[in-house]
């Protein structure tokens, strides 16, 4: 059976932060059995902390971790920054390709922070766990995923749909694995978004039906759905778009994109179900298009 709503447009409307740190995992904490546990150098609280703060990336101050580049000074900088730099900003020399063996052996001896320690989590963990359980991590921010919005709220995971329903009340959720998507009006002039949420299987689901008018006139529609969780959950869902008229059908499947991907990079990069105003208008009726859309797990 399919539900079908009609969805209202929604128009377009480097600080340094402190760490904190801790010795060892709290109790219960640990995912790592012991034979999976790095050696960590014996000391106080303050060696383990001084030896990470050596590995600090002077331009986005997070950790410069393995492989760890170096200038031809010795001066440490993250492999994210260095593709944007000409030149090492401690001293102003070259940078080159030099890795640095030695910091690299001592990395594997030290527990580093989580990098949403200052959203209050206490873990640290040997750099090869660091970017998994951040990945995960409960203390995690998110930016809210609604598209066409000035909206800068950030919260946990848990609280995304919450704020969705309680600061953005014109979006719809419809429940089912197997909904119509019906977007109104969408001859309306410049660049608009139309937003609906999917809720099943356990888990919430937006779908964005994107219009961007390009420099030239031409208009573009960009239709994704990204999922309000990890990447790892994200992977266990496929869905499927698919547009239907007399005679025609044109479908687009692919796995969700998560809400920490977010969808700007899909539209950009085209990895979506794309279509122009005179597709569209083939598939349209009275101005109003039904895309059909399926969730199913992997």
């Amino acid at each position: 059976k399919l539900t079908i709503y009609y969805i209202i447009p929604i128009y377009y409307i480097i600080f340094r932060m402190s760490r904190r740190t801790s010795t060892a995992l709290p109790t219960g904490t640990s995912k790592c059995t012991p034979s999976q546990k790095v050696p960590t150098l014996r000391g106080t609280i303050a060696s383990n902390n001084d030896l990470a703060s050596l590995f600090e990336c002077p331009v986005c101050f997070d950790y410069a971790l393995p492989p760890t580049l170096q200038c031809q000074s010795g001066h440490l900088v993250c492999s994210n920054c260095r593709p944007k730099l000409t030149c090492c900003p401690t001293c102003r020399g070259p940078l080159g390709t030099i890795r640095n063996l030695a910091m690299e052996k001592v990395a594997n001896s030290v527990l580093f922070p989580c990098k949403h320690a200052i959203s209050g989590c206490e873990i640290t963990l040997p750099h090869t766990q660091k970017a998994d359980h951040e990945e995960l991590c409960a203390f995690r921010l998110y930016a809210c995923p609604c598209p066409g919005a000035s909206c800068q709220w950030q919260g946990s995971l848990d609280a995304v749909m919450p704020h969705l329903m309680h600061h953005h009340k014109s979006i719809t959720t419809l429940q089912g694995e197997d909904i119509v998507f019906l977007a109104t009006d969408i001859n309306l002039p410049g660049s608009v978004d139309w937003v609906m949420m999917q809720s099943c299987f356990g888990f919430h689901f937006m779908l964005v039906l994107k219009k961007q008018e390009k420099c030239d006139g031409h208009q573009q529609f960009f239709a994704i759905v990204q999922l309000m969780g990890t990447r790892k959950q994200a992977e266990k869902f496929a869905y499927r778009l698919e547009l239907n008229g007399h005679r025609r059908r044109m479908t687009w499947e692919d796995t969700p994109r998560s809400i920490h991907e977010g969808i700007a990079t899909a539209i950009i990069s085209s990895d979506c179900l794309i279509f122009d105003t005179r597709i569209a208008q083939l598939f349209a009726e009275n101005g109003n298009l039904g895309i059909h859309v399926t969730i199913s797990t992997r």
